[in-house]
Parts: C-alpha cells; structure tokens; sequence
C-alpha cells in the first residue's frame, strides 16, 4: 500500500536553514542590479522553500553519516550547506522541465514561467507574455543551477573534501541533462522500447536523486570503495523504482495530493516505462487498445478518455508489472544496503527513506 507520508526522515529544516541564509546573501546582491532580478531572486527563493520533500539532501545527508559523518561534530553545519545545494539543482530541473513539457503547474502552484508571464501581462509590457514567462524561467533556471555550484564552493567543507566531491558533483550534474535529452529524444521520435524507458528513468531521475547523492556524502566522508558500490547500487534501484512510482502516480495519482494534474505524462507524450510496458503486451492480447493508446498519447486527453486508458494499463497488466519491478528493486536495493558496512542508524533511516520514496503517494 502506498504511504501518504513521503517526508524524508531527516528534518527538512536543516537544509532549509542553510538555503535562507544563501539566498539573504544573494539578495543583497541582486539589490545592487535592479529590480527585476530581485522579483527573479524572490520567485527562486519562494519556488524553493514553499515545498518539496528535501528527498536528495536527505540522501546525501544519510550518506554522510553512513560513512562516519558526526552531526553534532564541527563538519556538519558544511555537510548541510553541501547537501542543500541538491535542492538547486533540483529546482533547475524542475524549471526548465516544466517549460519542456509545457507544465502548467507544480507543487500545487503555477509553474514559474505561468507566474513569469503574468507578470508580464499584469504590468502591460511589450511582446508576448509566454515568450517573457519561458525566457525568465530559462535563466532563473540556469540561475539555480550556478548558484548550487556556488552553494557547494562556499559552503565551508575542506578542501580535501571538496576535491572528492567535485568530480562526483560534475557527473551527475551531466547525467541529469544527458538523461533529459534522452527523455526528450525518446518522446519526440515516439520510442516505445522499455530499455530506453529504463535509460532515461537512470539518468533523469536515480543519478541526481538517489545514487549521486548518496555518492556525496560518501565522497564527504572519505568512504571506502566498498560503500561507495554499495551505494550506487542501492540508489540506482530506488531511483528506478522512485521513477517507476512517478510513472504511476502520473496516470493513477490525486491531482489534490501530487500537485499535478492527472495524466499530464500522457499529454505530454512521455514514453514512460508503464507506457511501453502496455504497448508491448496489448500488441499481443488487445490491439486495439494498443491502437488507441498510441493515438492518445500526446493528445489533449479529457477525463472520459483517460478512464479508458487507465483500462487498458490495468487490464494488459501494465500496472501490476510495473508494480513488481518496483517492488523487486526495493528488495534488491535494500539486500546491496544491508550488506555495505554503512553505520547506524544510517542504514535504518536509509532503509525508510527507500520505502517511503517508492511507496509514495505524491
């Protein structure tokens, strides 16, 4: 059963701290540009702390202490700001991702390039307001990006530390745009393999939410190679499976609890795994319903509609196979933790946050 609780089981608050104190400083510079870059720096800022899990700092976090990490020792207060960053590298993703998929919301609130463009359109300005609302959020977008790169700079962890760090932070900066491209790459040529699904759902989503994450604080702690592999492997399967149940909830879940309207994947024309997974077997067993799926993917989809494609998920099996492929990467995942030598209670938090991740409901 799914849990309606996906909160991490590390306080948010301890990455939020350090993402105010970042942007009070970022403020006072954006005060001495003008006025537009302090209402972009505002919009960043409210985009950030009004929501969000704090999934991938937890993750780092965890990783941290499961190699040896201290947090009442002197280090912590640098690990927390280098974990933070995680969440502006996130909201960059989120931002342009929105803009790729023409999302009109996220998290509940409009999506940034919505609130962009009414501003555009409140004040009366020249030119098109969606034009000005997707060129905003592109640079805020790329503005969090440079800002988490400076997070991590400043953020105080010795210079030992940063230098182990920095490779695995360029990595997965790389694998999440790689892994967008080949999402976006996938959707345009109408790809329906199930392994390309599976690519994208690695490089999109398990790099930067799990598996790097957990290489961070690793990486932090000076963790031997043994842990290192452990963890890699531990987070590609959640974040696989994180993906998977995304995948899910797109199609399945409350538009009240995720945020997002339902279906939204498939007007967009994601070729998500559940997707292919279907494509597959109602080939074989219902045709048409292989037929109609294919001609609504990507299609303004109305409700009537979607209640049908919902059928033809569940009654090809799509659905239930999907649901043990989550079900058997959680397992995996957790059996490659148990073994990796990580401290407790590290490993037990870690172990929740698998769950809770792949078991979510939003």
């Amino acid at each position: 059963m799914a849990v309606g609780h996906p909160e991490t089981v590390v306080a948010p608050e301890l990455f939020d701290a350090a993402l105010r104190q970042f942007f009070a400083d970022r403020r006072r510079d954006a005060d001495a540009i003008g006025p537009s870059v302090v209402h972009a720096v505002g919009e960043l800022e409210s985009y950030l702390l009004r929501g969000g899990k704090r999934i991938r700092p937890a993750f780092a976090w965890l990783g941290w202490l499961g190699a040896g990490g201290d947090p009442a020792g002197p280090a912590a207060p640098a690990v927390a700001r280098t974990c933070a960053a995680l969440e502006l590298l996130h909201a960059s993703a989120l931002l342009h991702d929105d803009i790729i998929d023409a999302s009109l919301t996220r998290r509940g609130f409009p999506a940034a390039h919505v609130t962009f463009a009414e501003r555009h359109r409140a004040h009366g300005w020249s030119g098109d307001p969606a034009d000005y609302g997707a060129g905003a959020a592109i640079l805020v977008g790329d503005l969090a990006l440079v800002w988490a790169d400076d997070l991590i700079r400043t953020s105080g962890l010795p210079d030992r530390a940063q230098a182990r760090v920095g490779p695995v932070w360029s990595a997965m900066r790389s694998e999440v745009l790689c892994g967008q491209l080949l999402d976006l790459a996938a959707e345009a040529s109408g790809d329906e393999d199930i392994d390309t699904a599976l690519q994208v759902n690695r490089y999109k989503t398990a790099s930067y939410t799990v598996e790097r994450p957990l290489h961070i604080g690793a990486a932090i702690a000076g963790a031997p190679e043994r842990l290192v592999t452990a963890y890699r492997a531990f987070g590609r399967d959640i974040g696989i499976a994180f993906q998977l149940r995304d995948d899910l909830l797109g199609v399945f879940g409350d538009p009240e609890v995720t945020g997002k309207p339902s279906g939204d994947d498939l007007r967009e024309g994601k070729r998500t795994a559940l997707i292919a997974t279907a494509l597959r077997s109602a080939d074989t067993c219902d045709p048409e319903g292989a037929r109609f799926l294919r001609a609504s993917i990507g299609t303004d989809i109305g409700e009537a509609q979607l209640a049908r494609i919902r059928a033809v998920l569940v009654d090809t099996g799509a659905v239930d196979v999907v649901e043990k492929d989550i079900a058997r990467r959680t397992d995996r995942a957790l059996e490659a933790l148990r073994a990796s030598g990580a401290a407790e209670p590290a490993l037990e938090q870690l172990s929740t946050m698998a769950v809770r991740a792949t078991q979510r409901i939003s």
